[in-house]
């Protein structure tokens, strides 16, 4: 996969690429210091992927991505900005994702898959031909699934709430959870949820409340594993599928949304029961609540679209009112649901 960097810092580009050899699968054919050279040389690179910064002089990423897309529609583009600003137009772009500095590792890491998974199967080595390809239940197969829109509980054929001995035990297990597989340092996990607390006594605090966090996913029966070392804490999920990941591998992979697939896709829209653990207040977690948000709001929005076009008019117009419940000022779903109540007279 060859990508650009396009970033008039050159820490930050330095940084980024670093990020990317360690992960491996780019090969970055240039890094360039301002949109107008982007767009200059794209057509000779020929890159797969542009890594575009959002705020730079003259020519901003926003504007270069609009002409890089319309010279090259396969194009991929990734945001990487210090400002969270420009999320919505950046998804209308059709973005496959929006980075906030500094980026953290694995959240590039799941980029770059998600990258694996939109390109064309000549770039994508190793993945297997669509044809080959089944497609995939949005409603999990396993025994159990954990659910982490609107809020978090466990299904195992009926909802069940998870019944945490404390907000901060839910809250630790609902951190590590975003960063599964990832070790999270202790100091790092001090800072965020005893602040104000001397280290000894947060120290306590943290034993303690992980030791809840054993207890309770071990009367869950999943397969769930807090491991610890000297460093920090690390949330194994071992297979246990989420509903994030279910929904958003069927969104971003195959198959692709046409009228024979538009009732698959239609139950992925119902998968998501709301944002992204919207029932707490979790500071850290709206950079992924927002990307998920918008994600949602480009697929649904695709799917009403069709859902219109083949005449499911009452279907379109329940579709539209959920996206305008979350987005009441996005003037053209208004039109669109205006002309399908115009169909119904």
């Amino acid at each position: 996969m060859k990508a650009i960097l396009v970033d008039d810092e050159a820490l930050a580009s330095h940084y980024l690429r670093r990020q990317l050899e360690k992960i491996g699968g780019i090969h970055i054919l240039a890094e360039l210091r301002d949109a107008q050279e982007a767009v200059d040389q794209a057509e000779s690179l020929k890159p797969d992927v542009a890594f575009l910064d959002i705020d730079m002089p003259a020519l901003g990423g926003i504007e270069a991505a609009e002409i890089l897309q319309m010279r090259d529609p396969n194009l991929k583009v990734v945001f990487v900005t210090a400002y969270d600003d420009y999320a919505i137009k950046a998804f209308e772009l059709n973005a496959i994702d929006y980075l906030l500095k500094p980026v953290n590792a694995e959240r590039l890491k799941r980029t770059v898959e998600r990258l694996k998974l939109s390109l064309p199967q000549a770039v994508a080595a190793g993945r297997p031909e669509a044809s080959d390809i089944q497609p995939v239940s949005p409603v999990s197969a396993s025994p159990a699934m954990l659910r982490c829109f609107q809020t978090l509980e466990l299904d195992n054929g009926k909802l069940e709430s998870i019944p945490w001995r404390t907000f901060k035990a839910q809250e630790l297990f609902s951190f590590l959870l975003l960063h599964r597989e990832q070790l999270i340092r202790k100091d790092m996990l001090l800072e965020l949820l005893w602040p104000e607390v001397d280290y000894k006594k947060g120290y306590t605090q943290l034993y303690t409340t992980a030791y809840q966090i054993r207890k309770t996913i071990a009367a869950l029966d999943v397969t769930l594993v807090l491991k610890s070392n000297e460093k920090g804490y690390k949330l194994e999920v071992n297979g246990l599928p989420l509903d994030i990941e279910v929904w958003e591998q069927g969104v971003m992979g195959t198959p692709a949304l046409t009228k024979d697939t538009l009732d698959h896709h239609l139950a992925l829209t119902e998968l998501y029961r709301g944002d992204y653990l919207a029932d707490y207040d979790y500071l850290w977690a709206e950079s992924e609540r927002q990307r998920l948000r918008y994600l949602w709001f480009r697929h649904t929005s695709e799917v009403a679209t069709l859902l219109a076009q083949v005449n499911r008019v009452s279907e379109a117009i329940h579709l539209y009112n959920q996206l305008l419940d979350k987005f009441p000022h996005a003037e053209e779903l208004h039109f669109e649901l205006m002309k399908l109540y115009r169909l119904c007279g």
